[in-house]
C-alpha cells in the first residue's frame, strides 16, 4: 500500500488489559513509517460520529501499564446499518484516510470485516479476555484476566482452609470458558464448570462430599457466568443437601474486575507485537486480516474466515484437572 500515508484507530468491544499497549505500538509503528496517525474515540461509535484526533508518539507515552483503553470503547447500534457504515467510510474520506486498525475481540473483527466487504483497508488486532477469537491462540488481555482471577481463587483458598469452608468462585465467561478453565486449573480447583462441558449441581456437590470425606479441609469450585447450571443452581441444591455434604459454602462474583487488571508482561509484550505487525501488514498492501499468534508466531488470517466464527476453551483440560483434584 504505497501511498498510504494516514491511518485511524479504535479499540472496541469489551476492554481487555494491554489494549493501551496496542495503541502505543499501532502508532508509534506507523508514526515511524512517516505516516500520520487519528486515534478514534469510543470504538464504531467514534468512526460514525467522526470523533477523531490526530495522535503522537507522546500522546501515548506512559500508557503501557494501564489497562482499560485510553480511546474509549461504546456500542454502536448505528454501526450495523449500512447507512451507520457509509457514514463511517464517508468520515474517514473526509480527512483522507487511507486504512483503519480495530482491536477488539469478535463483535469488533465482524464490523471490521463488513468495512473489509466495502473495500477499505482494514487490519484487526485480536483482543478479548475471554481468548475466543477464531484465528489466534491467544489474544490480548486473555493472560491478566487468568491472573487476577487466579489471584482471587489463591486468596480464597487461604480463608477457605482456615474454616474448613468451600468457596464456589464465579468469574467472567458468558460463552466461553477459557479464563475459568486456565484459572482453574492453575489454582488448583476441585471441580470447574464452563459452557463447553455443563456440570450438573449435583454432580457438583457430590464432589464436594467426596472432597469432605478424602480429609480436604478447603474445596474450590469455578464456574464461568455462562455455565447452564451456574451458581444459582448450585446454591440452591447445596441448600437443601449441606447437611450432608460437609463443608459450608460461600460465593465469591468476580465480575468486571477480572477486566480492569494492569496488564502482565506477557500481555504488553503480546500487544506490542501484534499492534505493529498490524502496522508492517498495511505497509505491506495486505488489509482484510486479523493479527493474531498461531504456534508461537505473529500470523494473519483473512477476517471473512473470523466473522461469525469462535473458538471454544479445550473442555478435555476437565480431566486434567480432576485428575489433579484428587
Amino acid at each position: 500500500m504505497s501511498g498510504l500515508k494516514k491511518i485511524a484507530l479504535l479499540t472496541s468491544g469489551g476492554d481487555a488489559p494491554g489494549m493501551n499497549a496496542a495503541v502505543r505500538a499501532v502508532t508509534r509503528g506507523a508514526l515511524a513509517k512517516g505516516w500520520e496517525v487519528f486515534g478514534v474515540r469510543n470504538g464504531f461509535a467514534g468512526l460514525v460520529c467522526d470523533l477523531m484526533e490526530p495522535l503522537s508518539a507522546r500522546d501515548v507515552g506512559g500508557i503501557i501499564q494501564h489497562g482499560g483503553t485510553v480511546l474509549g470503547s461504546a456500542r454502536s447500534p448505528e454501526f450495523r446499518e449500512a447507512a451507520g457504515r457509509a457514514q463511517a467510510l464517508s468520515n474517514l474520506a473526509g480527512r483522507g484516510i487511507d486504512a483503519l486498525v480495530v482491536i477488539g475481540g469478535n463483535g469488533s473483527q465482524t464490523g471490521c470485516a463488513s468495512l473489509a466487504r466495502e473495500g477499505f483497508a482494514v487490519v484487526g488486532v485480536a483482543s478479548t479476555i475471554d481468548n475466543d477469537l477464531y484465528g489466534t491462540d491467544v489474544s490480548i488481555g486473555a493472560d491478566t484476566a487468568i491472573n487476577v482471577t487466579l489471584e482471587a481463587i489463591d486468596r480464597l483458598r487461604t480463608t477457605a482452609s482456615s474454616h474448613q469452608r468451600a468457596f464456589v468462585v464465579e468469574t467472567m465467561g458468558r460463552d466461553c470458558g477459557y479464563i475459568a478453565l486456565m484459572a482453574g486449573i492453575a489454582g488448583g480447583a476441585e471441580v470447574i464448570a464452563i459452557p463447553e462441558r455443563e456440570v450438573e449441581a449435583a454432580e457438583v456437590a457430590e464432589r464436594l462430599r467426596a472432597a469432605y470425606r478424602r480429609g480436604k479441609t478447603h474445596a474450590l469450585v469455578v464456574v464461568a457466568e455462562g455455565a447452564k447450571h451456574g451458581v444459582q443452581a448450585l446454591l440452591k441444591h447445596y441448600g437443601e443437601q449441606k447437611d450432608v455434604i460437609g463443608f459450608e459454602l460461600r460465593l465469591t462474583r468476580l465480575g468486571h474486575v477480572v477486566r480492569g487488571g494492569v496488564p502482565t508482561a506477557a500481555d504488553r509484550v503480546l500487544a506490542t507485537r501484534l499492534g505493529a505487525a498490524a502496522v508492517d501488514s498495511l505497509a505491506a498492501g495486505r488489509s482484510g486480516v486479523l493479527i493474531g499468534m498461531q504456534r508461537g508466531e505473529v500470523a494473519a488470517t483473512p477476517l471473512a474466515e473470523i466473522a461469525g466464527r469462535t473458538r471454544p476453551a479445550d473442555a478435555a483440560l476437565l480431566e486434567l484437572a480432576r485428575t489433579m483434584a484428587l
